[in-house]
């Protein structure tokens, strides 16, 4: 086994779950006197049914409008009145609402989150602004800007068999258009239920009072049944997909391969989660060395295991997609080429320790940016808590992240390379450029 350093990464949390079914956590961190309060509902765009596409997206916007004691936006204004920031996130498996605000305001963030859980305040006319808010947010971020939908919405769709997983997350407009006032009380009803989320407190807080802030807003609110999950099971891939597409918007074409990942929590995963760094992450990386410094293919290459966030904030099925725009001139079947050559390296010849050393090194270095939460303190790592609680059903195993890495030997670098890095477990999109 390597003998790679192994480094800190201790996430101590402690658990509780309240009458009503909502399962709590609480992270302390008193280097500065800030707290992020984020609360996760195991709902997300593999949760919608047939026919309202976009649907959960649309009740995230939904879920700022207003409740029974808040006008609409006023949870916007009250967390900015003292000088916090807040957000929320539409994702595969999830949706998120979270504010960082100074440790003062705990309770306020507390109050108006537990507001909003007991109900939100939704009239027709708000239903129909949302979904406008919605149709030209789809118009500004996809249908209107080059390579909208690639190549996340593109490889979803075509690697994927399990309507669950392919459709399209962000919306179709007949679906927007078609959705009613009784369908968002129904979505409400059947995932906004305190069993089926996690409520994270990450700071500077006293857990007594924290404890008793939380138990008096939220242990009230009924706890409704648990919803059914969707099957997002697939059958096994057993040939290559290969799909070409104009996108009239741009002035080069792109292309993108598409894996089929190994379950999550695996050995695999944590090994092609390695791979990943080992290919596309750095300029040391083989992928960049070879089609970008030598063979100047492409100016840039992307590795990705998850479109709408990392490797830990999502269920699988997943896809480890390689993607780059390139050079008008080069055929993409020659850049496909390369890319096998490199993979089949991994698997044919000698592998360094000194590379897989440099894979871990990367990886301790990305976990450290998640905890950073892209500049929202505590955020990072109330998303990873949270994540690992609704996935895994035990927040503490996210301290386990680095273990996971650390136990990966060359050996399996290369079974997993031969294994899931193949032909015949990819999609291939082909993007041809179609602005004059």
């Amino acid at each position: 086994m390597t003998s790679t350093p192994s480094f800190a990464f201790d996430l101590p949390v402690t658990r509780h779950t309240l009458s009503n079914g909502l399962r709590v956590l609480l992270h302390h961190d008193k280097s500065s006197p800030i707290v992020c309060v984020s609360v996760y509902y195991h709902v997300g765009m593999r949760s919608e049914p047939k026919g309202r596409t976009g649907f959960a997206h649309l009740f995230e916007h939904l879920m700022f409008q207003g409740s029974a004691q808040m006008e609409k936006m006023e949870l916007v204004g009250q967390v900015q009145s003292v000088g916090g920031t807040l957000n929320g996130s539409t994702r595969f498996d999830f949706t998120n609402y979270w504010e960082v605000v100074p440790s003062h305001a705990l309770d306020l963030a507390l109050w108006m989150e537990a507001d909003r859980m007991r109900g939100p305040d939704i009239s027709e006319t708000e239903l129909e602004n949302q979904r406008d808010v919605v149709k030209n947010e789809i118009r500004v971020n996809v249908l209107n800007r080059p390579y909208g939908t690639f190549p996340w919405l593109d490889v979803q769709e075509q690697a994927f068999d399990n309507w669950q997983n392919s459709h399209n997350g962000y919306g179709d407009m007949v679906d927007l258009d078609s959705a009613t006032l009784a369908d968002a009380q129904d979505f409400f009803d059947r995932y906004y239920s305190p069993k089926n989320a996690v409520l994270c407190v990450a700071g500077d807080f006293e857990e007594a009072a924290a404890m008793k802030s939380i138990n008096s807003f939220f242990s009230d609110i009924p706890a409704m049944n648990l919803p059914e999950r969707p099957d997002i099971a697939e059958e096994p891939q057993v040939a290559e997909r290969v799909h070409s597409k104009i996108d009239p918007l741009a002035s080069r074409p792109a292309l993108a391969l598409a894996y089929r990942t190994p379950d999550r929590g695996s050995t695999d995963y944590y090994a092609l989660g390695l791979l990943n760094g080992i290919l596309t992450v750095g300029d040391d990386s083989l992928l960049r060395k070879e089609l970008v410094r030598k063979k100047g293919f492409t100016s840039s290459v992307s590795g990705s295991m998850n479109f709408l966030g990392h490797m830990h904030n999502a269920e699988t099925p997943l896809l480890l997609t390689i993607s780059l725009i390139h050079d008008d001139k080069v055929d993409p079947d020659s850049i496909i080429m390369e890319i096998d050559k490199i993979i089949k390296s991994i698997s044919s010849s000698p592998i360094s320790e000194d590379l897989l050393v440099r894979a871990k090194t990367k990886v301790r270095s990305g976990l450290y940016g998640l905890l950073s939460g892209s500049g929202y303190p505590r955020f990072g790592v109330s998303d990873l808590l949270c994540s690992f609680e609704l996935l895994e059903g035990d927040a503490s195993l996210a301290s386990s992240i680095p273990e996971r890495f650390d136990v990966i030997e060359i050996a399996d670098l290369r079974r997993v390379a031969e294994k899931y890095l193949i032909p015949s477990n990819r999609t291939v999109i082909k993007l041809v450029a179609g602005a004059k």
